[in-house]
């Protein structure tokens, strides 16, 4: 049963002020104040509910991977995500392509069971499933498969809104808004995979943004999907040879636009159906609603604009279709929560190696261009970079300015030109089971994740990668026995 907790008492001194006096009387809603720009919210009972042992906000890549472990570790597991789906970016973001897979446990099973569900598409150029291209609605069927046989509690269109931490500065619960009104949960341990670093705001921890609190920071991309000609398609397939991104930005030159982003990306699904990344929005910061707001706009508005213009070509674009654009536009640049460790630059020309290692970025340092003038040059560099394989350790993954949460994704501890290598997705899932597996063992063993023994979380993060791994290897042993 629900216990209740004040909203003064939840939040301390930090009382929300919004912004007017107000109209209303009788209501007891809110105080009446002398400001007329001010409008304070009243002390107010909500329901708080404390049976999990593990919260995790956010439901995307390292999201998913978080509540998958920390339930495979014998935690009781509660998801919150905002959109009406799990994947984040890779569903209501429609990625569809995913990189630096080629990883042991979940992002290995991920793999084998998109493919026997017909959901994955290889990349032409690789044969280790580093990158592939899949299908977003066979990968939201997946995770919600898992998440229901892992009897994982689950909770779309549900934001958290405020933290709350005890007089020991310990994070002991969130605060959602949802069609169901405010509520809060707690829970011995939280993980912020919120990707924008969220709750670690919230929560009062130090963070940086872009290469500095005011940018310049990564653009952000809003994903489309078009039908066409299956041979056009195929033929401008940016999954066969990238030279085909330069080639497709001069089909839209012919038609007469410009593409906002100089290498402009089409995943070719087959019959007739592409994924295309074409847009950038410079300068966006992502914790700014109305910002993020109009850049959505200015993005789908440009994807229409495109494919209406190619489609007055005629030829191999007669029939092309903008059919949907994402729920979310792609953010690539968020907060980065400062952890107990800071990945750095250094870290990833050298290749570092860490005893507390949960897992290994081999991809390049990839920073999108800035701005427009930035991007006729180059649409996206390594800035001189030469990245050589490098290790996350745990401790980028625990907070340092407040105890009782994890970080996992893009908003881990790191430093600006180590995050354009890391915040890509499979490193996102590897991420996702060390904290899931870390909070976990944290509420079971009834200690902070620093406090952990680093051979307990590195055996059970091995049980749970070993698991995940078995779980591929049945997939991919259907997949080679002919059918009697």
């Amino acid at each position: 049963m629900a216990d209740f907790l004040t909203r003064r008492a939840l939040l301390g001194t930090s009382a929300l002020t919004l912004g007017m006096a107000p109209w209303w009387t009788g209501t007891g809603l809110a105080e009446e104040t002398s400001s007329s720009t001010e409008l304070r919210e009243a002390a107010r009972a909500i329901p708080l509910n404390s049976d999990a042992d593990v919260i995790v906000c956010g439901g995307g890549p390292a999201g998913i991977a978080a509540a998958i472990s920390a339930a495979r570790s014998g935690a009781k597991v509660r998801l919150f995500e905002c959109h009406g789906c799990l994947g984040g970016v890779w569903t209501s973001g429609m990625l569809s392509f995913v990189i630096d897979a080629a990883k042991p446990g979940l992002n290995a099973e991920i793999t084998a069971r998109l493919d026997s569900l017909g959901a994955k598409m290889q990349d032409h150029r690789r044969e280790n499933d580093a990158h592939y291209v899949y299908d977003p609605e066979g990968m939201k069927y997946l995770l919600e498969s898992l998440f229901d046989e892992l009897g994982i509690d689950y909770i779309f269109h549900s934001r958290v809104v405020a933290v709350e931490k005890d007089a020991a500065n310990r994070v002991r619960a969130v605060v959602t808004e949802s069609k169901s009104g405010r509520e809060a949960w707690a829970a011995p341990t939280i993980i912020d995979a919120t990707g924008d670093g969220d709750v670690g705001a919230l929560a009062g921890c130090d963070w940086q943004f872009g290469r500095d609190r005011t940018c310049p920071c990564q653009p952000m991309s809003l994903m489309g999907m078009i039908t066409a000609d299956p041979a056009a398609l195929d033929e401008y397939d940016t999954a066969k040879t990238s030279a085909n991104k330069d080639r497709l930005r001069e089909e839209m030159l012919r038609a007469g636009v410009e593409p906002s982003y100089a290498k402009p990306t089409l995943w070719n699904f087959g019959h007739g159906v592409a994924a295309v990344m074409i847009n950038h929005e410079y300068g966006v910061e992502p914790f700014d609603a109305k910002q993020v707001t109009r850049a959505t706009v200015n993005a789908r508005r440009e994807l229409y604009h495109i494919t209406q213009a190619l489609k007055k070509t005629g030829g191999a674009w007669k029939n092309v279709r903008l059919v949907a654009t994402a729920e979310q536009i792609g953010v690539r640049d968020g907060r980065r929560i400062k952890g107990r460790y800071e990945v750095s630059v250094d870290d990833v020309m050298t290749g570092i190696r860490h005893d507390d290692a949960i897992a290994r970025s081999n991809f390049c340092v990839d920073v999108h261009a800035a701005t427009k003038d930035q991007n006729r040059k180059a649409a996206y560099s390594a800035h001189g970079i030469k990245a050589k394989p490098f290790d996350i350790p745990l401790r980028a993954l625990i907070a340092a300015d407040v105890d009782g949460l994890l970080m996992a994704g893009r908003c881990i501890s790191g430093d600006f030109f180590a995050h354009a290598s890391y915040r890509v997705t499979g490193n996102a899932v590897a991420m996702g089971e060390a904290a899931g597996v870390a909070a976990a063992l944290s509420a079971q063993q009834k200690q902070l994740p620093q406090e952990l023994s680093w051979i307990d979380v590195s055996n059970q993060l091995a049980a749970v990668r070993q698991q995940a791994d078995e779980y591929a290897a049945v997939e991919r042993q259907k997949q080679s026995t002919p059918a009697s």
